[in-house]
């Protein structure tokens, strides 16, 4: 046991963080930082209280001007992410696009809004389009498959949910140093986009903050000793049409 506990609290101080940067629409890349919103700094949220769990910003200012670029997407259609290590890192640098000591999900949730250039997301109802979490048999997470992939994750937009703008909050949560609470950090940035060609359908929600509690055993966990055998996704199922 012993080892496990010196490997965790020595891989804590890891500083290698992450930043969700860029969108691909059924492959079709729509710029570096365009209908991203996303800060300067790549450093994690760890209260699941406060505000700054939405969207990123708060503790780590959002650049602005704003991106006003609205990304198309239809319904049904794929949507890939691009992580990296910071505004300037490449798939060159070793700890990009985060560092590999970092291991737990990666989850997409999405928010409809009258307009997706608003500036006020607080009150919004999310739900959840998308999750990976643990493989217990090969201990592989979610994030180490985005790693694998070279920053980037693949998922699909539901193509029974209304057509219309919507906030896409998209996260990974590192789980290195999260045997207390806070420990987990939250690494979040929300894109801005358009569903084209949608249904009808209108999914449950969740309010951020509150989807989270520091309770949750997808949150506050030991994720070296003993090796999982399962691990609970945090938040609500996956919605599916």
């Amino acid at each position: 046991m012993k080892s496990f506990v010196a490997f965790g609290l020595g891989i804590a101080s890891t500083s290698a963080h992450s930043i969700f940067q860029q969108v691909f629409v059924n492959g079709v890349d729509q710029g570096r930082l365009q209908g991203v919103r996303y800060p300067s700094y790549d450093g994690p949220i760890q209260d699941v209280t406060s505000n700054d769990i939405i969207c990123n910003g708060g503790i780590n200012p959002l650049v602005t001007p704003l991106s006003t670029k609205i990304i198309s997407v239809p319904a049904g259609g794929t949507v890939t992410t691009q992580w990296h290590w910071t505004l300037t890192s490449t798939s060159a640098d070793s700890t990009d696009p985060i560092d590999p000591s970092h291991h737990g999900p990666v989850l997409t949730y999405l928010a409809k809004v009258d307009s997706a250039l608003t500036t006020t997301v607080t009150g919004l109802k999310w739900f959840k389009i998308y999750h990976d979490g643990l493989e217990p048999t090969s201990q592989v997470w979610g994030v180490d498959k985005m790693i694998a992939a070279k920053g980037q994750v693949t998922f699909t937009i539901p193509k029974c949910i209304a057509s219309g703008q919507y906030l896409m909050r998209h996260e990974l949560i590192a789980l290195h140093a999260a045997s207390g609470y806070p420990g987990a950090q939250f690494y979040m940035e929300c894109a801005q986009i358009e569903v084209t060609g949608g249904g009808s359908t209108s999914p449950a929600t969740v309010s951020f903050p509150g989807a989270y509690k520091s309770t949750d055993p997808g949150i506050t966990v030991n994720i070296y000793y003993p090796v999982l055998t399962n691990y609970t996704i945090p938040g609500p199922a996956v919605f599916t049409c």
